[in-house]
């Protein structure tokens, strides 16, 4: 899901403002990091898979850069690392009651719950939600319908929300993303570049928000990706089976281990967690005032034009997650070894076939990040 310019980011703090005239911006400590989630395999003893972090990491400092794309091997930690990282984010406000938990510094009136309030708002902390989209899901199951209980019992219209609607300012995860059905397939575009879901069916005629964290994983060999789908994914990762010994002893430790005793696995990572979970408020707080020097940007747009991608989303793709990569590194400015480090996450995807290359996408991008940021 993109959030563009129009529709702020819930997640993202509101800019400081700035006092009087010619006063420094004043600029707000980070919240204090709220308890972890147990019960979840913690986000901080997933073993490699570097990549696949960082950009989930990236997502959840600044969702604007438009989801995450997981592609690979059979368990190798694709569906454990997302529920890992909901479970270690801090709770979030949202109106009590509000079947879309929104946010209650936002304007009421994109929500019908929200907009039908007299007075102030309530409100109360809930987790980040995770939403599972089976890939066999129906489609009142997915965009809501009418509640036939209360049709029929009460005789009253009412909205039953669906997946769509549990996902707002969340996750919505779709496993084996790449086996999705067509029409369900179609539904995503249209709540992806509106951030609203619209549902004109059965008498009904509602809109409500719906925009969320777009996450898919799955393994290639199964089938490729509607192109129209995969371009709304800001971020596509590759993970593989690890091939050093180490790794995987270390991986089969702490999977057993946390499978025998969950608590105490969660107890021994808790501490670390609460250092991912402050360096995440750190990065959003600072996220405003990371600048991407004009010099980045050019180096951006020489390394979409290299490769030849369609568009300018690959750009703007570079620079948002470039800026997310800065503030999680607690710098000030986006450099090019940021560049480089989320280069072919933003790119591997984008890539037009070239029957006369046959290097996979991954090596095409490294390829030109050697050549135009030497």
């Amino acid at each position: 899901m993109t959030f563009d310019d129009h529709h702020p980011d819930p997640h993202r703090p509101l800019p400081p403002e700035a006092g009087e005239a010619g006063a420094p911006i004043a600029r707000r400590a980070p919240r204090p990091a709220e308890p972890v989630a147990s019960g979840v395999f913690p986000f901080s003893a997933i073993v490699g898979q570097d990549e696949m972090k960082r950009a989930l990491l990236i997502a959840a400092v600044d969702p604007s850069v438009g989801g995450v794309l997981v592609f690979g091997d059979r368990g190798t930690g694709k569906s454990t690392a997302i529920r890992a990282l909901a479970a270690l984010l801090p709770p979030m406000k949202a109106v009590e009651g509000c079947p879309y938990a929104c946010d209650p510094a936002a304007s009421a009136e994109a929500c019908p719950h929200c907009a039908a309030q007299a007075g102030a708002r309530r409100s109360r902390r809930v987790p980040v939600p995770v939403v599972d989209l089976p890939l066999g899901a129906t489609e009142d199951r997915v965009v809501g319908a009418l509640d036939l209980e209360r049709a029929l019992t009460a005789g009253v219209k009412a909205f039953e929300p669906g997946l769509l609607a549990r996902a707002n300012r969340g996750f919505l995860y779709i496993d084996e993303v790449n086996l999705l059905e067509d029409h369900l397939v179609d539904l995503l575009l249209d709540v992806a570049a509106s951030g609203v879901n619209t549902v004109e069916r059965e008498g009904l005629s509602l809109r409500h928000p719906a925009r969320f964290v777009l996450v898919g994983s799955g393994n290639p060999e199964e089938g490729e990706l509607r192109p129209q789908l995969l371009d709304r994914f800001g971020l596509a990762v590759e993970v593989t089976t690890p091939t050093e010994i180490a790794t995987r002893i270390a991986v089969v430790r702490g999977r057993d281990a946390f499978e025998r005793d969950p608590a105490a696995f969660v107890a021994a990572h808790a501490a670390a967690e609460r250092r991912l979970q402050k360096r995440i408020l750190a990065a959003r707080d600072r996220l405003p005032r990371v600048a991407v020097p004009d010099a980045v940007l050019e180096a951006a747009a020489r390394l979409c034009l290299a490769l030849g991608t369609d568009g300018l989303r690959g750009e703007l793709t570079l620079m948002r997650t470039a800026r997310a990569l800065a503030a999680l590194d607690g710098a000030d400015a986006a450099g090019l070894d940021h560049l480089r480090r989320i280069a072919p996450a933003a790119l591997r995807h984008r890539l037009r076939r070239n029957p006369l290359d046959e290097a996979g996408s991954t090596a095409r991008v490294a390829r030109a990040v050697a050549e135009v940021l030497a």
